[in-house]
C-alpha cells in the first residue's frame, strides 16, 4: 500500500523559508516520479513540482527561482525548499507519486507577518 508522510510545514513571516519531508514507502522509491502540489483555501489545489528519478526538476511559474526539489532516493524522501515565501504560498503541501490516487495528509505552510 503506498503511502506518503509530509513533515516540516509551519508559520513563517514573508521572505522566510521551510523545508518540506515527504517519506514515501509502498512503491519502488527511486524508479518513480515525485509530485509536490498544495491546497490553497478558495483555489483548489495546485502544482508547485515535479521531480524525475534522473535528477529532473519542474516547478511552476509562481515558485521557480525560490523553490528547490530535491530527493534522496536512499532514504525514500523528497524534500521542497522553500525560501523568499510570499503570502500566497500559504496552503497545505502534499506531495504523491505521479499517476498514484493516493496522497499524504499534507502539512500546513502558512506565510504571514
Amino acid at each position: 500500500q503506498e503511502q506518503f508522510v509530509e513533515s516540516g510545514g509551519g508559520l513563517v513571516q514573508p521572505g522566510g523559508s521551510l523545508n518540506l519531508s515527504c517519506v514515501g514507502s509502498g512503491f519502488p522509491f527511486s524508479d518513480e516520479i515525485m509530485v509536490w502540489h498544495r491546497q490553497v483555501p478558495g483555489k483548489g489545489r495546485e502544482w508547485v513540482a515535479t521531480l524525475w528519478p534522473g535528477g529532473v526538476l519542474m516547478y511552476d511559474d509562481s515558485v521557480r527561482g525560490r523553490f528547490t526539489g530535491y530527493r534522496d532516493n536512499g532514504k525514500n524522501t523528497v524534500y521542497l525548499q522553500m525560501n523568499s515565501l510570499k503570502t500566497e504560498g500559504t496552503g497545505v503541501y502534499c506531495c504523491q507519486k505521479a499517476g498514484s490516487k493516493t496522497w499524504g495528509r499534507g502539512n500546513q505552510v502558512t506565510v504571514s507577518s
